[in-house]
């Protein structure tokens, strides 16, 4: 393997650099090409991967879950703010969710103008799969979207299969980034005046509930590693929310969508003796105040009724398939004909639900002899993600805008840029405005780009980049390769060796380490101070190991830069869940040594701030500001 110096260094001199290739980065390349041709501004975007099927809808989704209605008066902001933020028991940014909202009906509009396929009701309408949800045919869902971006952008200005692995700084502003090729032998050093990071959230920072057979097989895309968080952390961002994990409830084993099941097709899930868990442990939710109260009932909330239920040993639990089949097909009975068409059209819908998005979940259903239409599947909690889009709410502290901000601690000048001068952040890489998902981080891309371009304007000089600190980095990148080159004779059998430690063993101890002492699957999702404060000891020895991280070729060199970056989301998460000394959301963890909720004392963001000269972390809270008298 060659020394790192053999690498060919590539730099890249732009204005704008878009960091990632899924919704958000997608968006922010559209409305970045729209403001920056006018202005003479240059917008670039790398991506670890090839945008047609980068980020969580690469492999297709079923539904669109925001869109508000406002034209036709279906709903306003304020309901979709309310619903938001009683969904995360209080906490949430109302000026970041209104501002996505207010905007995410047109980005929904130019999905249907660029050919996503819609289902249309009788008059030509969108089909509602609940109140904010639209059914959509999916599988070309990131395709459409990606070729507006390259067509917006140009083939020219779009580096893939390009891994950014770390922030560069001016001061105390960003000055671009930097990574390698996965395929080439080539560094890339980006110079530009602002980044706008939307490189996904965090999946393998705990142990999966698919092992072994399944390995590798979760609800959140496997390669979205937590590289958001470790950019803007190592960036000296301020983040939020970090220990807003968040753990959806699934079709077992392949992470199959329920939301179709329990929106469209009204099914029940009941336990293995057919109780209902929401009915029959609705008295529960009182102990949780006018968060158990609200309609619609958290997701944690939901989660928590049918933990209890297993956590009894009724497990386990099944979504009852069979049951709401029979029941739409039941207006058609006594007439042989439509009842066989219907019938034949509600389990055409059940196996399209999952071709669309989560293909292991139909193959799974035909190798154990599911028939939905026939019998009942089990469904499970599974392990816990980091997201800042969909029910999670972790990421980048970010300005929200002047107009629904200003004049508060939620303003300091750019929408969505970070507390870090010219670095900006959409997607799954801002925190505290959950409830995007897919087309609320398309349209926050497109906020955060415009906001980006406006920033440029008015600071329109190149930041400074130390060619010694890049020739370091450059250095660090590569050492994996030098590690193993030095070592790999010492033993006969290349996969153990005392000198080192391959990515896949090193992911394991991170995996068994937070599954174990942070709550995750085999801990019941519990965990307490003793707990925490013992995996912050593990994690010590883990941060000098990684520091021997080995690799055989630039895959594994990949996969190695991967847990640094999943190394860093798990810590913020641990220093969070410690200082929030409560059980704010139980069904996603539950503190022992805390089990009930205090909004007296948190009801509050919790924040955090890594200084990279020092490493030294500071965990502190942030009020929350009614912005619309929704309390």
């Amino acid at each position: 393997m060659p020394s790192y110096k053999d690498f060919e260094t590539v730099e890249v001199t732009t204005d704008l650099l878009i960091v990632g290739g899924g919704m958000a980065a997608c968006g922010a390349a559209v409305e970045a090409a729209y403001w920056g041709q006018k202005h003479g501004v240059k917008v670039t975007m790398v991506d670890k991967a090839a945008i047609i099927r980068s980020g969580a809808v690469g492999m297709g989704l079923s539904a669109i879950n925001q869109y508000i209605g406002l034209a036709k008066g279906a709903n306003t902001v304020e309901d979709y703010v309310k619903y938001v933020k009683y969904d995360l028991m209080g906490v949430a940014r109302d000026d970041l969710v209104a501002n996505i909202a207010r905007h995410v009906d047109s980005t929904v509009h130019l999905f249907d103008k660029w050919g996503l396929p819609f289902w249309r009701d009788e008059n030509g309408g969108y089909v509602n799969e609940g109140r904010w949800q639209l059914m959509i045919n999916g599988e070309s869902y990131k395709v459409v979207v990606a070729e507006a971006a390259r067509n917006a952008l140009g083939a020219d200005n779009i580096y893939e299969r390009v891994f950014i692995i770390e922030p560069l700084l001016d001061g105390d502003r960003i000055a671009g980034a930097v990574g390698f090729s996965v395929r080439e032998n080539k560094f890339y050093v980006f110079k530009a005046k602002a980044v706008l990071a939307a490189m996904g959230g965090a999946v393998g920072v705990f142990k999966p509930r698919s092992t072994g057979e399944g390995l590798g097989r979760s609800w959140y895309p496997p390669f979205s590693t937590g590289s958001s968080a470790y950019f803007t952390i190592k960036a000296g961002a301020e983040m939020t929310c970090q220990e807003v994990r968040f753990i959806p409830v699934r079709f077992k084993d392949a992470y199959g969508p329920v939301g179709a099941w329990f929106l469209l097709f009204k099914s029940r899930a009941t336990n293995a003796f057919g109780g209902e868990y929401m009915v029959e442990r609705r008295d529960e939710l009182a102990k949780w105040g006018k968060w158990g109260a609200t309609k619609p009932i958290p997701a944690n909330l939901r989660n928590y009724l049918g933990m209890l239920d297993v956590f009894e040993g009724k497990g386990p639990i099944y979504m009852r398939t069979e049951e709401a089949i029979a029941n739409l097909a039941k207006k058609y009975e006594g007439d042989e004909k439509a009842f066989k068409k219907k019938m034949k059209e509600l389990e055409a819908e059940a196996w399209e639900d999952f071709l669309d998005m989560t293909i292991s979940q139909a193959l799974l259903w035909a190798a154990t002899n599911v028939e939905p239409e026939k019998r009942p599947s089990e469904i499970a909690a599974a392990e816990p993600y980091f997201i800042g889009s969909h029910s999670g709410a972790s990421g980048a502290w970010v300005s929200g805008p002047e107009d629904l901000a200003g004049g508060t601690e939620y303003f300091w000048g750019y929408c969505n840029m970070t507390t870090v001068k010219g670095l900006f952040a959409a997607g799954d890489a801002s925190g505290a405005s959950s409830h995007k998902f897919s087309s609320g981080s398309h349209a926050e891309g497109r906020i955060a780009a415009k906001s980006a371009i406006k920033f440029i304007l008015e600071n329109n000089t190149q930041p400074k980049v130390d060619p010694a600190v890049v020739e370091e980095i450059k250095k660090e990148t590569y050492k994996p390769f030098e590690t193993f080159e030095q070592h790999k004779n010492l033993t006969t059998d290349p996969e153990v060796n005392p000198n080192y430690i391959f990515p896949k063993m090193f992911m394991f101890r991170l995996q068994k380490m937070m599954d174990e002492y942070v709550g995750g699957v085999s801990s019941n999702f519990s965990t307490n101070k003793a707990s925490l404060e013992r995996a912050l000891e593990l994690l010590g020895f883990l941060k000098e190991d990684q520091e021997k991280l080995a690799a055989r070729d630039l895959h594994e060199l990949m996969r190695c830069w991967e847990n640094k970056h999943r190394l860093v989301q798990a810590e913020s998460h641990i220093r969070t869940v410690l200082f929030r000394e409560e059980t704010r959301w139980p069904g996603y963890y539950f503190r022992a040594d805390y089990p009930k909720i205090d909004d007296q004392n948190w009801l509050c963001f919790v924040n955090t701030k890594y200084d990279p000269k020092t490493g030294e972390w500071s965990v502190f809270k942030r009020p929350i500001l009614n912005l619309f008298g929704i309390e």
